[in-house]
């Protein structure tokens, strides 16, 4: 029972694990003793978050772009070359695009699809035969996709290719599931709700905004860097080995108190 929720010596990749909920989970995941490699678009960034996450453990930044195919083959052939196993996959790396139902682009519609669906399904792929020879069964290897919760509810913001992206995500998850359970791989989810991020930060920075989120959300707070770092560490540890297909809504309630609100993250 001790060791329910250890991860240590587990090798973790995490995608946009720079900032936000990525860089929270790295952090949770190396306090507890994983090595982590973490990934981003923006060099000078991701080494600024290389450098402090080093502190709690050991941490390696590899620049990439994830927003192409090619950018995910040459970024799994760098992980695959430093790795001969690895134990969890994180697809963090996302964007989202608000504009008018009528002024929405197709280039806004593709650089979404591309890097929240895209790029996470490739990069299973790709890494695939290192969380196989990885995994056991007793200890699966594991997959954990970021969704969110705009994709079970209405966002309340003209996002549309970001919550049709979301909802593509909870859905493959359990596609990927079914497929690679027989693989000793466990595909799940996590849909987070209001978390202080760049995504969101016009959001925070908006008292009237941030107050009557916190108004929505049954809990009464946004989410913080412990609740993304605990959902993580559940997911990639003997404590949820027999669990794999499903999303768990991290939202503090924010779901289940849909019908009586009309505002999402």
């Amino acid at each position: 029972m001790k060791n329910l929720f250890n991860v240590s010596g587990k090798v973790a990749v995490i995608t946009g694990g720079s900032r936000g909920i990525g860089a929270m989970m790295a952090k949770g995941l190396l306090e507890n003793g994983a090595k982590v490699y973490i990934t981003a678009r923006k060099e000078a960034e991701l080494h600024a978050a290389e450098e402090t996450l080093a502190a709690f453990g050991q941490c390696i930044a590899i620049q990439s772009d994830l927003s192409s195919y090619e950018g995910v083959v040459a970024f799994a052939e760098q992980v695959k070359n430093a790795e001969g196993k690895i134990d969890i996959l994180i697809n963090n790396a996302g964007a989202s695009w608000g504009a008018s139902f009528d002024d929405f682009t197709e280039s806004a519609w593709d650089k979404v699809m591309d890097l929240n669906v895209k790029s996470l399904f490739f990069l299973a792929q790709q890494l695939a035969p290192a969380l196989r020879a990885a995994a056991t069964n007793d200890d699966p290897a594991r997959v954990i996709n970021i969704a969110s919760i705009n994709g079970f509810t209405h966002p309340g913001m003209p996002t549309y290719s970001y919550s049709s992206s979301k909802a593509a995500v909870v859905h493959l998850t359990k596609h990927l599931a079914v497929d690679l359970a027989p693989e000793n791989i466990n595909v799940n989810g996590i849909a987070p709700g209001f978390f202080p991020s760049k995504m969101t930060a016009v959001l925070v920075n908006d008292e009237k905004i941030s107050a009557g989120l916190r108004e929505v959300i049954p809990r009464g707070r946004m989410g913080d860097a412990e609740d993304a770092a605990g959902a993580a560490i559940y997911l990639s540890s003997r404590a949820s080995a027999w669990m794999t297909g499903h999303t768990l809504v991290l939202d503090g309630g924010q779901v289940a108190a849909a019908g009586s609100n009309d505002v999402a993250i």
